[in-house]
């Protein structure tokens, strides 16, 4: 027998939108930031709410931790599949950040 569903499904639903997922979920707000021409949609993550995952940052290609407060980021004309989470130090430096990941010769590539 499976486990009983708490809530159902709604008729013709096709999946999430970023839109749909409240500010608070996450334990931190969201705001919109211009960034290289196009409005971004920045959401803050509050460390006790990053429990379970390990994410990698695209600003300096490090992992972040589960529950380490970060920024979740995605550009307002996409959708939760372009969403990025950063260190919030990376996220804050990312236009004195180089354009290509800059690695020790011995670094593995992800």
């Amino acid at each position: 027998m499976s486990p009983r569903r708490n809530r159902p499904k709604a008729a013709g639903s096709t999946g999430r939108s970023a839109d749909e997922d409240p500010a608070d979920r996450y334990g931190g707000w969201q705001s919109t930031e211009n960034w290289r021409g196009e409005d971004w949609s920045v959401r803050h993550v509050a460390g006790a709410s990053a429990v379970g995952k390990t994410y990698r940052c695209p600003g300096c290609d490090q992992m972040i931790a589960s529950g380490v407060p970060h920024v979740v980021a995605w550009p307002e004309h996409a959708g939760v599949d372009d969403r990025r989470h950063w260190h919030k130090a990376c996220w804050n430096a990312r236009d004195r950040r180089t354009t290509q990941v800059q690695r020790s010769r011995n670094a593995p590539r992800f």
